[in-house]
């Protein structure tokens, strides 16, 4: 089914944090049959290191490569209503950094729309990390 002005629903970059029954929400649609949804969420460790604290970071064009992304997966996929929002500034352990929500008629649709939605995300949407590690390090992921 092409996409239809309304299935996007809910797309943001949010320095506060993030609401679950949001996302959940802004998919809700009557003629799906399937809803994933997606947590990312900040861990107390990367690469076998500590991490004591985070901050993500974006580009001017993030909103924009996020909105192109999201159309991209509603005009491939059975999509019935589509949401992903993304945390920036600092967050700390166990915070969620980035919900997405895909509902399709079937659930198979909505896991695989979901998974593309954020394995898409993660690597076409100028969004960077800069961890700091309980040693002193710090890194930035994400960056080119």
């Amino acid at each position: 089914m092409p996409e239809t002005p309304d299935t996007v629903r809910l797309l943001a970059l949010r320095d506060t944090p993030l609401s679950l029954d949001e996302v959940y929400a802004a998919v809700g649609d009557t003629s799906a049959g399937g809803t994933a949804v997606f947590v990312g969420t900040v861990r107390d460790h990367d690469g076998g290191r500590s991490v004591t604290s985070l901050t993500y970071s974006a580009h001017p064009t993030a909103e924009r490569e996020l909105r192109r992304v999201a159309e991209k997966v509603a005009a491939d996929y059975p999509v019935r209503a589509l949401a992903a929002v993304h945390r920036v500034g600092e967050l700390a352990v166990t915070d969620a950094a980035v919900i997405v929500a895909v509902s399709c008629p079937h659930r198979a649709e909505a896991f695989a729309a979901c998974r593309r939605l954020i394995d898409d995300l993660k690597h076409e949407v100028p969004i960077w990390k800069h961890q700091v590690f309980e040693d002193g390090e710090e890194e930035w992921v994400g960056a080119c």
